[in-house]
């Protein structure tokens, strides 16, 4: 232990345990004196511990982003956009969910191994009852954006580190997720961080009112604030009211600000209670009905305020339907397989989303078709959907291919140029198949197109507007590319507005049912459909493809028998029967305990129950 840190080992428990020795600093900050007590009397931490950082597996960490899976996706613009601000200073940017646990995550890839060791890391836990007093902890813990430099923190562990946080509200007014922005080191000042504490503070607010509006997108959305000139773009207040005129939600600053005499909570409140405005009247306050903003009154007070107001949609015939039913497109690629439907249903509800997404998953499992079933799910249908393999387009054709180029920019020019292929998607969606092989210097000129949304083809004097939407796919780990050096970081996290990872098939449980879907109807005998079913397939759905395709063509009229099989298929006969020797020893090692052989092998009960009755297995009890 170092002699800094067994200072302030020394500091913090004299304050817990007299109340005395505060340090200067301190006295005037006591947020932080109150963690510190909080820290010991509450939460029972030693402060002689030196706990490392806690990161949450895999697993856990992915019921906490599902539990917020809507919100995330549009937090993540807010994100990106503060990341731009304060990457070249060093700092890393995480979003916590309400209990602290680390559910996104921005930062320089290159550090990952200290990141991960300071726990500014995906998955880290920087709830206070675990790590102390901290950013996101004591955010939480108050309420109040705030920032912990260095030896605020309680843990001695975590002295080095800064970190200035703003919590996050729902519209009920109910702390959902921490926005942070941390580094491993900075200087000594606290002063030091006033403008990251104001970045936070600008950008949480942000995401909070872009998360009001989408919740209550099918309510009547009350724009107020005291000057006309920016109501529009930045409200001070936002209310939402549903269909008699009473509040639904409502931002953070009405709640303190619009809240009425009582100071009770502003949900189920008629909107007449807190202003001098009846609903029937909400028509005159349209946001296109006049030039000028309307002005309204508080309700029992003289304080005069401007208001816009923008109506919901009307609703159309069968939208509600549509809305819960899977599009067509997408519900075609799964045969009933539990984990590639939350995939699918999770891309549903971002098919019409501006942000990029990001397909991951083995050669062959269907990472194209995927994109093109995102495509034709949205509103971009109608418009191209432009695939491009950057493994298969040699250097040095691949950025003339996708910028394009005038007519006698280089040598071997085509004499009318060429549009390239970012332009051919204008409207529609670019599909952008290994990404990981693309350039390092076009990586730059594609970051460019996706933040600027305009394309410089090559010998133009200026850019070209284009309105696309990305999708990206990669069997390649994107960021061991990163921390290789090898992919752009920047542009590693602007694909990567959502990703899905796509399954392979010997893990999905449908392959009977997309044997069936690709062979159209055509016969196939049980013992050829059951050797399909247990192939391992690593060239997944293009091999399994393939495997149809030929037996297809040895079957002629006949149904397809396990003989018209290619060999590896064929073989898939065999491996179920080891696979069911080996089921028969877990069983016997578990004393024909099935629910705890189904834990041993991840699998659920019912998946043993039926390969059993498959193999004609028998426990001793049932015999």
């Amino acid at each position: 232990m170092v002699s800094e840190q067994r200072k302030h080992i020394d500091v913090v428990m004299s304050v817990a345990e007299r109340g005395s020795g505060i340090p200067e600093a301190m006295r005037h900050d006591p947020l932080i004196r109150e963690s510190w007590l909080r820290c010991v009397h509450e939460h029972r931490l030693d402060p002689t511990r030196m706990q490392e950082a806690v990161i949450l597996p895999s697993g856990r960490l992915r019921e906490h982003q599902e539990q917020m899976d809507e919100f995330l996706q549009i937090a993540r613009q807010g994100l990106e956009a503060l990341y731009q601000q304060v990457a070249g200073l060093g700092y890393v940017v995480l979003l916590t969910d309400g209990k602290g646990v680390t559910v996104d995550f921005i930062g320089d890839l290159r550090l990952d191994c200290s990141l991960r060791r300071a726990g500014l890391y995906l998955g880290a836990d920087w709830s206070e009852v675990h790590a102390g007093t901290c950013g996101v902890g004591t955010s939480i813990s108050t309420g109040q954006a705030l920032t912990v430099h260095l030896d605020d923190h309680f843990d001695a562990t975590h002295i080095p580190l800064t970190c200035t946080t703003s919590p996050i509200y729902d519209s009920h007014g109910r702390l959902i997720a921490v926005l942070d922005i941390s580094a491993l080191s900075s200087p000594k000042a606290k002063d030091s961080q006033a403008l990251a504490l104001q970045l936070v503070k600008l950008f949480a607010r942000q995401i909070e009112d872009a998360a009001f509006l989408h919740r209550h997108r099918r309510h009547w959305i009350l724009r107020l604030a005291g000057a006309p000139q920016f109501l529009q773009v930045n409200p001070t207040f936002l209310l939402a009211l549903d269909a008699s005129g009473t509040v639904a939600g409502h931002n953070r600053a009405a709640q303190a600000g619009l809240s009425p005499a009582d100071g009770g909570a502003l949900l189920g409140r008629p909107v007449s209670e807190l202003l001098e405005f009846a609903f029937k009247d909400v028509g005159k306050f349209f946001s296109g009905h006049s030039a000028q903003p309307r002005a309204v009154l508080r309700a029992g007070g003289n304080e005069l305020l401007f208001m816009t107001v923008m109506p919901p949609p009307v609703p159309s015939a069968g939208r509600e339907l549509r809305e819960t039913v899977l599009p067509a497109p997408l519900a075609a690629l799964s045969g009933g397989d539990p984990a590639l439907d939350a995939q699918l249903a999770r891309a549903a509800r971002l098919a019409d989303s501006p942000i990029s997404l990001l397909v991951t998953g083995e050669t062959g499992c269907g990472k194209e078709y995927f994109a093109k079933a995102v495509h034709a799910s949205s509103e971009r249908r109608k418009r191209p959907f432009i695939a491009v393999n950057c493994a298969a387009i040699p250097d040095t054709l691949i950025e003339s291919e996708l910028f394009g180029y005038l007519p006698g920019s280089f040598s071997g020019a085509l004499q009318k140029g060429r549009r390239g292929l970012i332009l051919e998607a204008d409207g529609g969606t670019l599909f952008l198949d290994e990404i990981g092989d693309m350039p390092l210097a076009l990586q730059a000129r594609l970051l460019r197109v996706l933040s600027e949304r305009e394309v410089h083809p090559v010998g133009a004097a200026r850019p070209v507007p284009v309105n696309i939407r990305v999708i990206a796919a990669t069997h390649a780990p994107l960021e061991a590319l990163v921390k290789q050096g090898r992919f752009r970081d920047d542009l590693y996290y602007r694909l990567n507005g959502a990703q899905f990872l796509l399954p392979p098939l010997r893990e999905r449980r449908d392959v009977a049912a997309m044997v069936r879907r690709m062979l159209g109807g055509r016969e196939i005998t049980p013992a050829a459909l059951e050797a399909l079913c247990s192939g391992r397939w690593p060239g997944n759905l293009r091999e399994l493809r393939n495997a149809l395709d030929y037996a297809a063509s040895m079957a002629g009229e006949r149904p397809i028998g396990i003989d018209d099989l290619p060999q590896p298929a064929a073989a898939g006969a065999g491996l179920a029967a080891a696979d069911d020797r080996e089921l028969q020893q877990q069983l016997r090692l578990h004393r024909w305990n099935v629910s705890q052989v189904a834990r041993s092998l991840g699998v659920a009960r019912m998946t043993i129950y039926r390969r059993m009755k498959r193999a004609g297995i028998v426990a001793p009890q049932d015999a």
